[in-house]
């Protein structure tokens, strides 16, 4: 069964870390005082607006942070402040911590599917979603800033987007798990695969067509897209046309030439501003036509 982490109340506290790149205080601090007007308590860990190389800290500083967080029973949640490359580093040292002993709801989405994958590995749902820049410069009452909010406080509403001329109709039932395909690509084989038995939603930017084709010709030739349940194809961003292929999503559509399972295509996923957030490991239902797809989810069966 899922594991939940407990849902927020105010005067609960949310961590702000920054567990990869560089992040701008500005941002932080602009979503520090909007959690804090809606009544949460906010705890910036020490080296979340620090600066190492591209990182926002050492390893072991980085590894502190996320760490103390986990493992401070007033801390509820816990927002990365942003991606960019440096998840990967804490993963070892993370698992060997007892993260089911209080679960956090985890927050974020790009490099941030490191750590999404790592929860899900003990079953423990996850917020896959926008992190301090979307409350930094969006209202909270901006429809996926709202929708994230309210997932924290235990609700689960059903999610539907548009359909897609690609999308292939049909219905599928599993564990909602993916993130950036890059990073998960980086993980195939590890205790964080997530490529087993799941709905799978996936997404990058500034990615080559040609490289996003051959991580998916990989899962073909390794069998991992025989073996999902259904696939939700988020945004690809920031990336150019080819002599091949003018859009992406026409790659991909022949990339998953005989897959027989429900796809649905330009889910709101991803880096752009309306990034729709997901229950991360949670069971969910995916129904897709070529009208409209929705997610739907199983909360019956939840440990909280």
């Amino acid at each position: 069964m899922a594991v939940f982490p407990t849902s927020l109340r105010k005067g609960d506290t949310i961590a702000i870390v920054s567990p990869a790149s560089i992040i701008d205080p500005m941002l932080v601090e602009r979503a520090s005082a909007t959690l804090s007007l809606l009544g949460y308590r906010v705890k910036v860990m020490p080296h979340a607006l620090g600066a190492k190389g591209s990182y926002s800290g050492s390893i072991e500083e980085r590894l502190e942070d996320i760490t103390t967080a986990l493992l401070d029973r007033e801390v509820r949640a816990i927002l990365c402040s942003r991606g960019g490359y440096g998840c990967v580093h804490l993963l070892e040292s993370l698992s060997k911590l007892d993260l089911n002993a209080d679960p956090k709801w985890i927050i974020g989405f790009s490099d941030v599917s490191a750590l999404h994958a790592l929860m899900a590995s003990r079953g423990i749902v996850s917020i896959h979603g926008s992190m301090a820049k979307a409350l930094a410069l969006y209202p909270h009452t901006t429809p996926y800033n709202a929708m994230l909010l309210d997932m924290l406080g235990g609700r689960c509403p059903a999610l539907e987007f548009k359909g897609h001329k690609y999308n292939r109709p049909g219905q599928a039932t599993g564990k909602l798990l993916g993130g950036n395909l890059a990073v998960l690509q980086a993980l195939i084989s590890t205790p964080y695969d997530v490529f087993n038995d799941a709905i799978l939603f996936v997404e990058d930017v500034a990615e080559p067509i040609y490289k996003i084709e051959r991580i998916l010709y990989q899962l073909r030739l390794a069998g991992r897209l025989d073996k999902l349940k259904g696939l939700i194809v988020g945004q690809f961003t920031l990336y150019d046309a080819d002599k091949n292929f003018n859009d992406i999503y026409d790659m991909i559509n022949e990339a998953l030439a005989g897959i027989d399972i429900p796809v649905a295509f330009d889910a709101p996923i991803g880096h752009v501003r309306d990034n729709m957030p997901l229950l991360h490991g949670a069971t969910a239902t995916l129904s897709t036509n070529n009208n409209a797809s929705t997610i739907s989810y199983h909360t019956d069966n939840a440990v909280n």
